[in-house]
């Protein structure tokens, strides 16, 4: 096809590239576009896209469909050259947008892309310009990341570290769900990414599941809808396209598909279950389905859900009504690449119903199986211009024809703030969920010595200076590794009896007996064992000798915040399992689904003084509150009147072991008595003294 040169970018686009200009020389160089806020971009003059593909070679259309991974920190960076080169054949990020006239690119930690929110700016920035540039193509880029919070989050500090999906979960709060959202929409939009590939709308519903877990917010279809439709809001309200995954749902199976492909063969009657999220998520204008690497048996027993014509175009465009881009999950899983050839994969996505390629292990492979595809009639160019104008009209959606680049000096504004510090914060505290608390070991009373020891896996290291934070005297000892070695658990059981209470992070010890066998020989000292279940959140299920069982959902600093504040009782645990806990031995439930303890409650009564004349009648009186210790100089007082006190006396209340005190409550007292004889200027006239006769 004869190329036609036909102008794609708009007048606003056009003014934010000369604007722009210095941007890509250096990440604080001065910038004047308009900074990226809550609302959506209206277009003001949006492209003609009918003009644009019928403007577009073959190769344009494929490229425009292939969205990959670059290497590099910038746009012209030459420090990971070798990796491009083995990949693409060309040096920098640039040149790979370059030669195959991308769609979009996708970024990852491993492949030198997030060093920073202020670098990522400086790289989506540098990458638009280069896709944008009047001797190419003009079109804007799809700016994509996995940013789910928690386990898989590809930029981390100073961006909001989110407590993750399962503990957002355990809250059971839609209003959560959207300040999540918001959080990832407004923070990814202020570095120049349009895309991303949250939220996870997978029921775990298989505690044996290796890649969704704790990336899941549950398995109860209706908190997953509520919760994902929410966070999809929260994330598209700031122009950030949302992708609704792993569509049909990959939430019972037992074989990564990152290494294996997955069969799953529950009926009809089940995978419509699974389905409910997606469908919500549809009917809530999510702007796209990423496909799942899983086969189906109800849908189609030969072929995985994204090389499936059935479960792409059958199921989810025919009977669920989707209308937005589908994309493949990345094509270089080994569910994918190990089981056909990358020529083959992409003719199949294609015709399945994929409008995008995702992340190709060998995109010239895959661009030439389409080209021949489409020579041999296998594919027609009718239906790769059904996915380009999906595409095309998907940016001008979400403006990013309008305002392709991101404001530097937004970065530090909306990236990491005080106020989406905070929300992360109060998810952890709402999500920690408490199982087990037998004889109320929990919360600590103030000032008990902890011994803080765990799987290395776990992150224990993490949890002791945040005990030490709280006021408990810690002695810490750490060890690298899932599974506690011999010399180590002695070292723990010896050490054990000289604390008041032993805190064990664990790791999916459901698959560990090291880390069982740790538990149970502590649990034997004596001390109370404090267990942090910091993954999946079924270890309580192999740990029956611990005294008390708290889940955090994952091994960050604000997953950890929740739980060290429930265990010294700054807060009252009111988590809920999000999940069934299965017994050990996989036989019947242990704990249901909404299962979640918390510490009693109680108020303090205030302390009364009587100050009368003289010192003889002065008393205070000490009520008697269930939960309650009142103190003097750190001695417990009992309820009760005490006559003639002397001086000034300051009275605390501190919560009894199994309780906390309910908020707002009032904990301190005190009065100054007086002394001696009154003056008679200073005596109480006779109430009757007015009316004598």
């Amino acid at each position: 096809m004869q190329r036609q040169q036909t102008s794609l970018m708009t007048a606003a686009a056009t003014a934010l590239l000369m604007t722009g200009a210095g941007v890509l020389a250096g990440a604080g160089t001065a910038f004047a576009a308009v900074p990226v806020t809550g609302s959506p971009t209206t277009v003001a003059a949006s492209p003609d896209i009918g003009a644009m593909i019928a403007g577009m070679t073959l190769d344009e259309k494929i490229g425009q469909m292939t969205w990959t991974h670059v290497y590099g920190s910038s746009a012209d960076d030459t420090s990971m050259a070798a990796k491009n080169q083995e990949r693409y054949g060309v040096n920098t990020p640039a040149e790979v947008v370059e030669k195959y006239n991308l769609g979009g690119v996708l970024y990852f930690a491993w492949s030198g892309n997030t060093a920073n929110p202020q670098q990522v700016a400086g790289l989506s920035n540098g990458l638009q310009q280069t896709a944008m540039r009047e001797d190419g193509n003009g079109i804007p880029l799809a700016v994509t990341i996995d940013q789910e919070g928690g386990l898989v989050a590809r930029i981390g500090p100073p961006a909001t570290v989110l407590p993750g999906n399962m503990a957002l979960g355990a809250t059971a709060d839609a209003n959560l769900a959207k300040a999540q959202g918001e959080i990832l929409g407004s923070e990814m939009r202020a570095m120049g990414i349009n895309v991303d590939f949250a939220p996870v709308l997978d029921l775990n519903s298989n505690p044996d599941n290796p890649v969704i877990g704790i990336r899941s917010m549950g398995e109860d279809p209706a908190l997953v809808s509520a919760l994902g439709v929410a966070q999809i809001e929260g994330i598209q309200a700031h122009n950030v396209g949302a992708a609704a995954k792993h569509f049909p749902g990959h939430g019972d199976t037992s074989v990564d598909s990152h290494y294996g492909l997955p069969t799953v063969t529950y009926d009809r009657e089940t995978l419509n279950q699974h389905l409910k999220p997606f469908k919500a998520a549809i009917d809530g204008g999510v702007d796209m389905v990423m496909t799942a690497h899983i086969i189906v048996e109800a849908i189609d027993a030969e072929m995985p859900g994204t090389l499936s014509h059935k479960v792409l175009t059958g199921l989810l465009r025919d009977e669920m009504g989707f209308k937005g881009l589908v994309t493949t999950d990345a094509l270089d899983m080994a569910a994918m690449a190990a089981e056909w050839p990358q020529e083959e994969i992409a003719v199949k996505a294609i015709q399945a119903g994929s409008d995008i390629l995702l992340n190709s292990p060998d995109v010239g492979a895959s661009f030439a199986g389409v080209r021949a595809a489409v020579e041999s009639g296998q594919i027609t160019e009718a239906r790769l211009d059904e996915s380009v104008r999906r595409i095309l009209e998907w940016k001008v959606k979400r403006g990013v024809f309008e305002q392709p680049l991101a404001d530097p000096a937004a970065v530090d504004t909306l990236v990491g703030s005080a106020a989406n510090l905070a929300t992360a914060k109060l998810i952890s505290e709402r999500a920690v969920t408490l199982l087990r608390n037998e004889g109320q070991v929990l919360p600590l009373a103030s000032g008990s010595s902890v011994l803080m020891v765990g799987a290395g896996s776990a992150w224990p290291e993490l949890v002791g200076p945040m005990l030490q934070d709280q006021g408990f005297a810690v002695t810490e000892d750490y060890e690298d590794g899932a599974s506690p070695s011999a010399a180590y658990r002695a070292r723990a059981v010896a050490a054990a009896g000289h604390a008041d209470a032993v805190v064990f992070a664990s790791y999916n010890a459901t698959s560990n007996a090291a880390q069982q066998q740790m538990v149970a020989e502590l649990a034997a000292t004596g001390t109370p064992v404090i267990v942090v279940a910091t993954r999946n959140p079924y270890d309580i299920s192999v740990f029956p000798g611990a005294d008390a069982v708290l889940n955090s959902y994952g091994v960050k600093e604000v997953n950890f915040h929740g739980a060290v504040r429930a265990i010294s009782g700054a807060i009252n645990p009111s988590g809920k399992l999000p999940v069934n806990v299965p017994e050990a031995d996989g036989d019947g439930v242990l704990l249901p689904l909404g299962f979640g303890l918390s510490y009693e409650t109680a108020t303090p009564a205030s302390v009364t003084f009587s100050d009368r004349p003289g010192h003889g009648q002065d008393e205070y009186t000490i009520p008697f509150v269930a939960g309650v210790s009142y103190l003097i100089d750190g001695k417990e007082v009992a309820a009760g009147s005490y006559r003639k006190p002397a001086g000034t006396v300051t009275v605390t209340a501190e919560p009894q072991p199994g309780y906390v005190f309910a908020a707002g409550s009032i904990t301190g007292w005190s009065h100054a008595f007086t002394t001696g004889v009154p003056k008679p200027w200073e005596a109480t006239p006779p109430e009757s003294s007015a009316a004598r006769p």
